[in-house]
């Protein structure tokens, strides 16, 4: 008679942590200043101001919205600022920069929920691998909200491992 398999990852007490379920819900959109530069330079006020009162701002509605210009241009701050008084009311969130620095900054706050307390002495997996492009900001920031708490951190999957943190003693 044969023995009995045995799954070992799930024996080991491993936890496994998956940063893509921290990953921002909604739709992401950008609003780029380069649209609204006169020859592709410069920025006029009185037709930015004139192009502004004409967007629908309800198209932007519950919407992650990166603000940015991804020309080579000199745009005044108060630029930045009059498209953001825009999109407050309308958009879920609004961060300068551009779209990956949109999820990265919505993707720390969502982490920033994590409780670090709860993985105290635990063998946590940080997952390594999945659907979705997970910055590196996320895996640097679970790694200090864990490290305090954790016995362990290990980045990969259960089955094969790279050992980033281990508590002596």
């Amino acid at each position: 008679m044969s023995e009995a398999l045995v799954n070992k990852v799930a024996e080991s007490g491993l936890i496994s942590f998956d940063l893509e379920e921290y990953y921002p819900k909604g739709e992401i959109r950008t609003f780029d200043l380069k649209d609204y530069l006169f020859m592709g330079l410069i920025l006029k006020e009185k037709d930015f101001r004139a192009a502004l009162l004409a967007i629908d701002w309800e198209t932007y509605r519950d919407a992650n919205v990166a603000l940015t210009c991804s020309a080579d241009a000199i745009i005044p701050m108060w630029a930045y600022m009059l498209v953001a008084s825009y999109l407050q009311p309308v958009a879920k969130t609004v961060v300068f920069g551009d779209e990956q620095k949109l999820i990265s900054t919505l993707l720390l706050k969502n982490l920033d929920a994590v409780n670090g307390e709860e993985y105290t002495d635990k063998r946590v997996v940080v997952k390594g691998c999945g659907d979705l492009s997970i910055p590196e900001t996320a895996y640097v920031e679970i790694t200090n909200k864990l490290r305090p708490f954790a016995k362990s951190i290990m980045y990969g999957e259960p089955c094969s491992t790279v050992p980033i943190f281990k508590k002596k003693g």
